[in-house]
C-alpha cells in the first residue's frame, strides 16, 4: 500500500520548544500505519523551493528523544519572502515527493504562509499550522508554545540580576526584552517578584506610549527609596506618535530592526539623573535556553505537533492548532486544543490587554500574573535573603 508522506516546515525565529513540536509530529506519525516518511524542509520555505528535504523518520528513537531538549530549530528556519510564483510551484514539489500533509510551525508570518500554501494546494494536500512564538502575539489562541519557556527565562534572569544589583546597590540596571509590538514577554518579568519591593521595579511596554520625563521621574523615585532600580523595557518602545524611541537600525517591508533601547535608556539615566546605570540585553539567549525550558511549555508543544498531524490526516486544511483553558472549577491549570481557521490569525498581532497594565503604564497587574504563572512550569528558584531575618542591634 502506498503511504502518505508528511512535510514539516519551520518559519521565523526558533523557540526552546520548537523541536518538541517536531517530536510530537514524529510520535504521531509513528503511530499511524498509513504515514510513510516525515520530511523536514531544511532551511524553511526556501528549503521547499530548493527541494532540500531530510527524512526524519530515519532518526533512531533515542535520538528523537533529544529533540525535546535541543535548542533552536534542528531542521533550520527562515524569513524567506515568498512570491506568488513560489506558491504556485509548491503543489508540484509536494506531489513529486508523495507529500500529502504539510505542517508549518511558526508565528504570524508563518501562518500567513500557511494560508497561502493551503489555497495554492486546494483539497489534494492538507496544510495545517502549528503555533510558535516567544512573543505570544498570535490571535485567538490563549497562548503559544515557546512563550512559557521564554517567559520563565526572562523572569528567572531578572531575579538573578536583581540579586546581583541589590548586593551592590549603586546603580540602575535596564534589561531589554524581546517582543517588538506586543508586551507579553516583557510583562512576564513581573514573575520575578516575591513581594512588592522586589525587582523588576518598573516595566515598560510597547502597548503604551513611552514618555521620557515620566520614565526619569519613575526611576528617580525608586532609586531614592532603595538606592538602586531594576527596569525591564521592551525593545519595541514607541513614543506618542507611534515612532520607535530609538531610531531603527534598518527597515524592510516585512520587519524593523530596532536600535538598542536598553542602552539608550541607561544612557538617559546617566545624563539626565547623574546616576550610574547599565543595560543588559538577553536577546536570543531567552529563546535558546534549555535549562530554563518550561515543562508545561514543552508538553504543550509536543501536543500541538501531534494534533496538527492528526487534524491533517482527518482531512482538515487551512487551520491552526490553538489552546484554550478549561474551567476546572478549582483553579487548576488545564488546557485543551482546538482548530482555528488560519485566516483568523494570518498577520494579526495580539497585543497585551489594557486590563493587564497599570494606569501609569510602568507596571503589570495581578490579573496578568495569575494568567501567566502556570505557563512557566513551576516556581522559580528561591534564594536566601537577609531581609528575612532581623539585624543584630548595635552594642
Amino acid at each position: 500500500m502506498l503511504k502518505d508522506n508528511v512535510l514539516v516546515i519551520h518559519g521565523g525565529g526558533p523557540t526552546p520548544v520548537i523541536n518538541a513540536s517536531l517530536y510530537g509530529v514524529l510520535k504521531e506519525a509513528g503511530e499511524n500505519i498509513n504515514i510513510g516518511k516525515v520530511y523536514g524542509a531544511v532551511g524553511g520555505t526556501q528549503g521547499v523551493l530548493n527541494e532540500e528535504f531530510v527524512d526524519l523518520m530515519k532518526i533512531p528513537e533515542e535520538e528523537k528523544q533529544r529533540l525535546l531538549s535541543t535548542p533552536a530549530s534542528v531542521i533550520g528556519s527562515s524569513r524567506f519572502a515568498l512570491e506568488k510564483e513560489d506558491y504556485e510551484k509548491m503543489p508540484g514539489i509536494f506531489k513529486k515527493y508523495g507529500i500529502r500533509f504539510v505542517l508549518l510551525n511558526g508565528g504570524n508570518g508563518t501562518m500567513d504562509t500557511c494560508g497561502n500554501i493551503s489555497r495554492a494546494c486546494g483539497q489534494d494536500i492538507k496544510v495545517v499550522g502549528i503555533p510558535k512564538t516567544i512573543d505570544n502575539d498570535i490571535a485567538v489562541t490563549d497562548h503559544t508554545p515557546g512563550y512559557g519557556s521564554a517567559a520563565r527565562y526572562l523572569a528567572g534572569t531578572v531575579r538573578e540580576v536583581a540579586e546581583d544589583v541589590r548586593s551592590l546597590p549603586i546603580h540602575v540596571c535596564v534589561i531589554e526584552a524581546m517582543g517588538r509590538n506586543a508586551g507579553w514577554l516583557t510583562a512576564a518579568s513581573v514573575l520575578a517578584r516575591r513581594d512588592k519591593e522586589d525587582a523588576p521595579h518598573l516595566i515598560y511596554l510597547p502597548e503604551r506610549p513611552f514618555v521620557e520625563e515620566e520614565f526619569l521621574e519613575d526611576v528617580k523615585k525608586v532609586y531614592d527609596r532603595l538606592g538602586y532600580a531594576i527596569v525591564v523595557a521592551s525593545e519595541g518602545l514607541k513614543d506618542k506618535d507611534g515612532e520607535p524611541v530609538v531610531e531603527p537600525v534598518f527597515r524592510t517591508e516585512r520587519a524593523v530592526y530596532y536600535g538598542d533601547v536598553g542602552s539608550y535608556l541607561a544612557t538617559l539615566v546617566i545624563r539626565r539623573l547623574g546616576i550610574k546605570a547599565r543595560s543588559e540585553k538577553p536577546g536570543i539567549c531567552g529563546r535558546a535556553s534549555i535549562p530554563w525550558q518550561s515543562e508545561v511549555d514543552r508538553k504543550e508543544a509536543v501536543l500541538a505537533g501531534r494534533e496538527a498531524l492528526r487534524a491533517a490526516v482527518e482531512g482538515e486544511s487551512g487551520i491552526m492548532i490553538g489552546f484554550r483553558r478549561k474551567d476546572t472549577g478549582d483553579g487548576v491549570y488545564e488546557t485543551e486544543t482546538f482548530r482555528i481557521p488560519v485566516g483568523e490569525v494570518m498577520m494579526y498581532e495580539k497585543k497585551l490587554p489594557e486590563t493587564y497594565i497599570n494606569s501609569r503604564g510602568n507596571d503589570i497587574m495581578d490579573e496578568f500574573v495569575k494568567w501567566c504563572r502556570p505557563l512557566i512550569g513551576g516556581d522559580l528558584p528561591q534564594y536566601i535573603s537577609l531581609k528575612d531575618y532581623e539585624k543584630e542591634e548595635k552594642r
